[in-house]
C-alpha cells in the first residue's frame, strides 16, 4: 500500500546496550540506539527532518532531539503506553507519505531496571487519584492486577487453562535461547512457570515480563531515500490504531482488546490477511497479552487462543507462527515501553539478519510479511503495523 503519495520504508533499526546497564542515562541510551540506527541505514544525521519520542521528560521530543543534535521540522510525542511506537510509526508514515517529512527517527531509552536498583522513583503510568483512575486507585488496583483480572475473565468465559498461558512463557524462553542478547535464555517448563511465586492471581512471576534497561531506534524514510541507504528496505504496508478505555469500569468486554480494531484496520489497509503473516511480534508484558492479541488480530477465533498457543506453535524452531522471535518482554528485554523493540525485531527478521533465531518460510526462503502489534496501559490502546519486503 502507498501511504499518502509516497511509499515509506524502514531503512534503519538498532538497539542500544540492553539488559543490565547500570552506568548510563536514558538520554545516552537514546543516543546510542539512534547512532546505531543511522549507521545501519547509512544516512547522515543532517538528512533527518522528523523526530518522535515519548516516555522521558516533560518535552520528550524537544529535549531528546536537542540532546541528539537534531532540529526537526516534524515531531510527534504521542504517548499511549506500550503501543506508542506502532502509533508513532503510523503517524510518521502518513507524514512522509504526504510530504511533510522525508526521514523520521523514532527513538526510546529507559533505565527502568537501574532506577529500581538505585532507589530512583520513576514510572511510565501515573497512578495518582485523578481523573477516571481516582475510583480505582484507593482499592490497590495495580497495573498487574488489571491484566490478571482480564486473564481470569478469559479463563472463566472460554475455559482457557493456566497451563496454556504458561506455554506462552515457555515458548518465549525457547526463542530467547536463540538470541545471544536476551536477558534470560535458560529453558523453562510449564511446571516451573506454574510453581513460581504468585504475583497477581493467576500470574506467577514467570507470567510477567522482565525488567531491563535499554533503548531502540527506528528510521523511516521516503522511497526516494531508499537508493541512498545501505540496507534492504522494509516497507510499511498498513497501520491501525485504537484507544479503548482508561478505567476498567468503562471496558465493555474484558476478553476483547483494542487490537481487534487496530489489527483489522492495519490488515485491511495493507490488503493482506493474518494467514499470510510469516511471524508476529506482539507486546507481551504478561503471557495473557500474547494469547488474547493473537485472537484479536485474527490468527484464531475468540476463545480459541489457549488451544492455538499449544504444541510449540509460537516457536522459531518448528512453530507454525513464530511469535516474539527475540524472546519478547517475557525473556529478552522490557525497559518500560517495548513497542519500538517489536519493530526492530520485525525488520531484522524481514531482512534475514536474525541469526540463529531467523524465521524461514516452508520453502526455506526468508519471510516476506510480518506484523508488529503494541498494547498500552491495561489494554487501553493498540497500534498495529504490517510490514513487508515488497
Amino acid at each position: 500500500m502507498t501511504v499518502g503519495r509516497r511509499k515509506v520504508a524502514v531503512v534503519g533499526v538498532a538497539l542500544s546496550d540492553c539488559g543490565r546497564v547500570d552506568d548510563t542515562t536514558p538520554y545516552a541510551l537514546h543516543a546510542q540506539a539512534s547512532r546505531r540506527a543511522l549507521a545501519d541505514a547509512g544516512l547522515d544525521r543532517s538528512r533527518i527532518d522528523g523526530f518522535a519520542s515519548a516516555g522521558l521528560g516533560t518535552l520528550a521530543p524537544v529535549e531528546v532531539a536537542d540532546y541528539l543534535g537534531l532540529r526537526p521540522t516534524w515531531v510527534d510525542s504521542t504517548s499511549v503506553g506500550g503501543s506508542t511506537w506502532e502509533v508513532m510509526a503510523a503517524h510518521a508514515a502518513e507524514a512522509i507519505g504526504a510530504g511533510h517529512a522525508n526521514a523520521v527517527l523514532l527513538a526510546y531509552g529507559s533505565t527502568a531496571r537501574a532506577d529500581v536498583r538505585a532507589g530512583r522513583r520513576t514510572g511510565t503510568y501515573a497512578f495518582g487519584a485523578r481523573g477516571p483512575l481516582q475510583f480505582e486507585v484507593p482499592y490497590g488496583h495495580t497495573l498487574i492486577a488489571k491484566y490478571a483480572m482480564a486473564a481470569r475473565r478469559h479463563m472463566i468465559e472460554h475455559g482457557t487453562a493456566i497451563e496454556q498461558l504458561a506455554e506462552v512463557a515457555v515458548q518465549a524462553r525457547a526463542n530467547a535461547a536463540l538470541n545471544p542478547d536476551a536477558m534470560f535464555r535458560t529453558p523453562l517448563t510449564v511446571d516451573e512457570v506454574l510453581s513460581g511465586p504468585m504475583i497477581a492471581d493467576p500470574f506467577t512471576k514467570l507470567h510477567c515480563c522482565v525488567r531491563s534497561d535499554g533503548g531502540a531506534a527506528v528510521l523511516l524514510a521516503a522511497e526516494e531515500y531508499v537508493p541512498d541507504c545501505r540496507t534492504v528496505p522494509v516497507w510499511i504496508l498498513g497501520t491501525g490504531e485504537h484507544v479503548s478505555h482508561a478505567s476498567m469500569t468503562e471496558w465493555d468486554d474484558f476478553t476483547v482488546t483494542p487490537a481487534a480494531v487496530s489489527g483489522r484496520l492495519a490488515f485491511g489497509r495493507a490488503g493482506v490477511t493474518p494467514a499470510e503473516m510469516d511471524f508476529a511480534q506482539i507486546y507481551d508484558a504478561f503471557t495473557y497479552m500474547t494469547l488474547v492479541t493473537l485472537e484479536d488480530l485474527g490468527f484464531c477465533a475468540k476463545g480459541e487462543g489457549g488451544a492455538y498457543v499449544e504444541k510449540g506453535r509460537l516457536r522459531v524452531d518448528g512453530g507454525d507462527l513464530p511469535v516474539n522471535t527475540d524472546g519478547g518482554g517475557l525473556s529478552s528485554q522490557h525497559p518500560g515501553m517495548r513497542g519500538l523493540f517489536l519493530l526492530v525485531e520485525a525488520v531484522r527478521q524481514l531482512r534475514g539478519e536474525a541469526g540463529a533465531r531467523q524465521v524461514r518460510r516452508r520453502d526455506g526462503g526468508l519471510p516476506r510479511l510480518g506484523v508488529a502489534s503494541g498494547t498500552g496501559g491495561w489494554f487501553c490502546s493498540s497500534g498495529t503495523v504490517v510490514l513487508g519486503t515488497s
